[in-house]
């Protein structure tokens, strides 16, 4: 039985070791807002935060976060970098098909949360990857720059 915690909620979780967290996330618990895109780390759909780390929840087995804890898109905090970051998906329109959302968001506040002024190279390097279908990447990109500018140097 693996215990951990999920956006603040402790979870004891009766599976095989080798449970992906994704399945525990949006199977046992329920959460959807996490999604499955690849299954193998490439795609960025299922990044959760453990931690405050950006990781990919389709190849990380339960066994692997024994007592941590884990963010997901439904339970970011209410943080500064959380309100700099939605609100500037919005205002840069970043959003078209959505699917990949999920993962961009979570990359991007664990991003900012470490390192609230970021290079274009260290953007590229925290978004890289996040697969977008829609090929947003540019407003991506700029949204994580205007999140950026509007912390100051606040985290």
């Amino acid at each position: 039985m693996a215990k951990f915690y999920v956006n603040g909620e402790a979870i004891q979780f009766n599976a095989a070791p080798d449970t992906p967290l994704l399945w525990a996330i949006r199977d046992h618990i329920g959460l959807t807002g996490t999604k499955f895109g690849c299954g193998m780390a490439q795609c960025g759909a299922c990044t959760v935060h453990v931690n405050g780390e950006a990781t990919r929840s389709c190849v990380t087995p339960v066994s692997a976060i024994e007592g941590k804890r884990v963010n997901t898109i439904e339970g970011l905090p209410d943080s500064p970098v959380t309100k700099a970051v939605r609100a500037a998906w919005l205002d840069k329109d970043v959003v078209q098909c959505g699917y990949c959302q999920p993962g961009q968001i979570m990359s991007a506040t664990a991003l900012l949360a470490k390192n609230p002024k970021p290079t274009d190279e260290q953007i590229d390097e925290a978004m890289s990857g996040n697969l977008c279908r829609c090929g947003t990447y540019q407003r991506i990109r700029d949204a994580v720059k205007t999140a950026s500018a509007s912390l100051g140097t606040k985290k």
